[in-house]
């Protein structure tokens, strides 16, 4: 569990621990809800399909590829439930292969738009 205030930060850090130096992470989707095992039902959207969805989402550049972090304020969800969970979605690529998923970035309606 991680333990915060209305008003503070989520902060989240992902890391491909694999030995090729070849692959890359890409968060896909990450989804809030107040039911550890329903996240469809009762959710918010951070990011969906590699588009962020919340004004508070900020990425943080990491020069290791392995390594995703961004943090967001969970103000709507705290104020009416007592605890949230998060799920994400992420793909692993090769780092070289510029047409993989790690690559295409926000897509909307089968357009790829360039994202942060």
């Amino acid at each position: 569990p991680y333990y915060v205030n209305t008003n503070q930060d989520v902060f989240v850090r992902a890391t491909l621990y694999y030995p090729d130096p070849n692959l890359m992470l890409f968060i896909d989707t990450c989804v809030v809800s107040p039911n550890p095992h329903d996240f469809t039902t009762l959710s918010y959207d951070l990011i969906r399909n590699g588009c962020i969805r919340d004004p508070t989402y900020r990425n943080y550049y990491s020069q290791d590829k392995k390594i995703v972090q961004f943090k967001f304020r969970p103000l709507s969800f705290l104020r009416r439930y007592s605890a949230i969970y998060l799920q994400c979605r992420m793909a692993v690529c090769n780092k070289y292969n510029y047409y993989s998923r790690c690559y295409q970035g926000c897509m909307t309606r089968g357009k790829i738009v360039t994202s942060n």
